[in-house]
């Protein structure tokens, strides 16, 4: 198909109907993407976790649990992971991909090979089971995967990685296991909700540490009830408190390395790669600010806009103004043609409705083109491509029926009126779609319009704002461009009421500040007319 693409546009070059220059789009292997989301390789992954994870807990070198009865510890294996599977796929809104089950199973399952790992170290009169527990892995899953995957996957880890390793540990030690495991995997948890940085990492880290430490006292693991005369004792216990700290911090340093490339692999973004995408110094923005002054002021209201409309309903905010400072790039091609760009000429003066439109929808295609060109996050570029939807350029389309309108009755006035009046075809007009698809998607795609709107207002009062909001959102919601975004109505009640503060606090009035020397001019203008 592609050797006669390539014919087919060579043809069209030499009859001058086309420029031979190809538009850049999304390549995906389509092999990969079908094994990504085929039900029957997610199985053959949810096959191989418990396979691999009956072979760690019956080939356990600690005395654990089901050491003499591995029959046992096979039927907890599978129970534990049947139910770790009907969890993960009804916390799933849609049936999730294999590349998650990828990260989610083999993230626990490296839990577990560590904790495996560790119980092959031979045991020492210092290097006993109370010491091995304070140095476990139990923060390694729980970190990762509510970082990537947010506190739900978090959760999930924590009760998988604490019943698998509890099949796994000495059994005089299960019921420790398992409460540290648990303290310490909510803590990791708790302390990852927003990680905006990657010294939060290391903070939750500390935190996880710390709570080794404290329950380490509460079960008698670190005895603090030491006699002062003997130096050895305190040795030992300085030994435990650095070891346990020094695991937990290891493990967050560990994680706050390789998350680039978990990012990279599973096709992720956390709140720290967003954080450092919103670096005004990137490349096309130092290049709007140069050249298209006014879509870049536009981008940036718009930014704060998404921002602020997003915290108000728990979307992700720091995605929303990075994907609104890129949302307009494409204007870059042909910045004249756009009102916030424009001098005293413009250029649609000299076009039909149609090419007008025809410039304007092209800004879409065009930011996607040079979005690839500059190898952009994908859900930068998808919400470039859904920001309009499938909506209406309204001002040109109308401009259009009124020239139609106008050429109608010149036909009927003329006595010869055979040939019909033009007839305007909407789709024309209508940008190229998808739809929003995403909730930060739609919160950009309403920001966008809502601070477009607001230019119009000429003298605002917080009664105007609110009825332009309340009228974009209600035109928006009737022309089905948020009907595939996950918008609850109560969110876009809450996006209404953010946007009209939002603008409120942008578009306030000042005082008209009387005139410091107009007493003065007209006092020296009399004296100057009396002398």
């Amino acid at each position: 198909m592609g050797f006669l693409d390539s014919i087919k546009r060579w043809r069209l070059v030499q009859q001058g109907m086309s420029s031979g220059v190809k538009r850049r789009t999304q390549n995906e292997n389509a092999v990969a993407g079908a094994v990504n989301r085929s039900p029957w390789s997610r199985a053959g992954l949810y096959t191989l976790f418990v396979v691999l994870t009956i072979l760690l807990v019956v080939n356990s070198t600690t005395a654990s649990p089901f050491e003499s009865n591995k029959l046992i510890a096979t039927l907890f294996v599978v129970l534990f992971s049947f139910v770790g599977f009907a969890v993960f796929e009804l916390w799933q809104k849609t049936a999730p991909k294999s590349r998650d089950v990828m990260l989610v199973f083999g993230g626990i399952l490296l839990n577990l090979i560590l904790i495996q790992a560790l119980s092959w170290i031979p045991i020492t009169e210092t290097f006993n089971n109370s010491f091995r527990v304070l140095i476990l892995p139990y923060a390694l899953a729980p970190m990762v995967h509510s970082v990537l995957m947010g506190r739900n996957m978090g959760v999930f880890s924590v009760m998988l990685c604490s019943l698998f390793g509890a099949l796994m540990v000495p059994v005089q030690m299960l019921m420790y296991f398992l409460v540290m495991s648990l303290v310490v995997g909510m803590v990791v948890v708790l302390m990852t909700l927003n990680v905006r940085r990657r010294s939060s990492l290391l903070r939750a880290g500390f935190y996880a540490g710390f709570a080794v430490m404290v329950m380490g006292v509460c079960f008698g693991f670190l005895d603090l009830s030491l006699d002062f005369t003997h130096i050895e004792p305190w040795k030992e216990l300085g030994i435990r408190f650095c070891a346990a700290m020094a695991t937990s911090m290891l493990l967050s340093m560990v994680v706050s390395g390789v998350l680039p490339m978990l990012e990279s692999a599973f096709g992720l973004t956390t709140n720290i790669s967003w954080l450092e995408l919103s670096d005004l110094n990137h490349k096309l923005l130092r290049k709007m600010q140069l050249e298209t002054p006014g879509t870049f002021h536009h981008s940036l209201v718009v930014a704060s806009l998404a921002e602020a409309a997003a915290e108000s309903i728990e979307a992700n905010a720091t995605m929303c103004r990075v994907c609104a400072y890129f949302h307009d790039i494409g204007k870059l091609k042909k910045p004249e043609y756009f009102i916030e760009n424009q001098g005293e000429v413009n250029p649609h003066d000299s076009l039909t409705p149609t090419m007008s439109a025809l410039v304007i929808i092209a800004h879409v295609k065009d930011g996607v083109d040079m979005a690839l060109k500059h190898k952009l996050n994908k859900r930068i570029i998808r919400v470039i491509q859904e920001h309009h939807g499938d909506s209406l350029v309204y001002y040109f389309y109308r401009k259009a029926q009124e020239r139609a309108n106008a050429e109608r009755c010149d036909h009927e006035k003329s006595p010869d009126h055979k040939e019909a009046a033009v007839e305007i075809d909407e789709k024309n007009f209508r940008y190229p779609g998808p739809t929003p698809s995403s909730r930060e998607s739609g919160i950009i795609s309403l920001a966008d319009a809502v601070e477009s709107a607001s230019r119009s207002l000429t003298k605002t009062s917080p009664a105007k704002i609110q009825t332009l909001v309340d009228d974009i959102v209600r035109n928006r919601l009737r022309d089905g461009q948020l009907d595939n975004c996950e918008l609850s109505m109560k969110d876009i009640a809450k996006l209404r009421k953010s946007f009209a503060k939002t603008l409120r606090s942008m578009l306030h009035s000042r005082i008209d500040y009387p005139k410091e020397n107009a007493g003065t001019n007209s006092e020296s203008k009399i004296q100057g007319e009396s002398a």
